[in-house]
């Protein structure tokens, strides 16, 4: 019994160091929400995004940026507002790739969407949220629902498709991949897929953020043939991997590095660019 207890306590232990070890070394990471089902039912619903967001055309030739783990906190959005000083005239979309705020704050949702109103008003460029753990923190869901909606959806590019998925709780579930699957029998031209949560890592603290090896087997599979490219962060690095011709690009985090993936696309293929704010 004492061997026993001895195990369980160690592994209790263990878990706990990579919990706090996970995304942004935040231990409130243990009070995620976990209603990914509920999520799931509101798929349909847009109060972000208009119809012309969700069809927009793309042509042959462009650019798109992604940025991610930005965790806007109390407010501050980490000069979040400079963004559109550095947008080129090429960048057609820009995709805001999970943990947006800290913990899921109504004003801190209210400052991405300041921002990115600003953007597509200006610039005529719309912006794409994806959601992330911390985003749903302390049971803050409906928060997002109310002023973003759908955490899983499809933009349809005119010769791209673009698919933005839910994995705020380190998994996508049978129903989303289905989805997944669907769509990708449905895509057109070049597809790229966006998540927050990584599909692999560069450190053992941070595994226990994508448990579930059997779903990283079937996504991958379903991608493979299928997807240009995959765009991750949540574990605050830069992990470029290539798997069944499908480009992995996970981004570290904006907050601490102010960094952006550039990527431009023309019938010759995609390239991408990491680059400073």
């Amino acid at each position: 019994m004492v061997a026993n207890f001895r195990k369980y306590l160690f592994t209790f232990l263990v878990w706990g160091v990579f919990a706090l070890n996970g995304c942004n070394n935040d231990p409130f990471g243990l009070f995620g929400s976990t209603d990914l089902d509920i999520r799931w039912k509101s798929r349909n619903t847009f109060n972000f995004l208009s119809p012309e967001d969700l069809n927009i055309s793309l042509g042959d030739s462009y650019s798109f940026m992604v940025i991610g783990d930005i965790h806007i906190n109390n407010g501050d959005t980490y000069g979040l507002d400079n963004l559109k000083n550095v947008i080129d005239s090429d960048v057609e979309f820009i995709v805001f790739n999970g943990d947006i705020t800290q913990n899921g704050k109504r004003k801190d949702i209210e400052a991405f969407k300041e921002i990115a109103r600003e953007i597509a008003l200006t610039l005529d460029v719309p912006c794409y949220p994806v959601i992330g753990n911390h985003d749903i923190y302390f049971g803050n869901w409906p928060e997002w629902k109310e002023l973003i909606g759908s955490t899983c959806y499809r933009v349809n590019g005119g010769g791209a498709t673009l698919l933005f998925m839910d994995s705020a709780n380190a998994y996508f579930g049978d129903k989303q991949l289905d989805w997944l699957e669907d769509e990708l029998k449905q895509a057109d031209g070049r597809v790229f897929v966006f998540s927050h949560v990584n599909l692999f890592s560069e450190n053992l603290a941070s595994l226990q953020q994508f448990t579930d090896i059997r779903e990283r087997a079937r996504i991958t599979s379903l991608l493979k043939g299928n997807c240009d490219a995959m765009f991750m962060g949540h574990v605050h690095q830069r992990i470029v991997r290539e798997l069944g011709g499908v480009k992995y690009i996970s981004i570290e985090d904006y907050r601490d590095h102010n960094v952006y993936c550039q990527v431009w696309v023309s019938q010759n293929g995609i390239r991408w660019e990491f680059k400073k704010l």
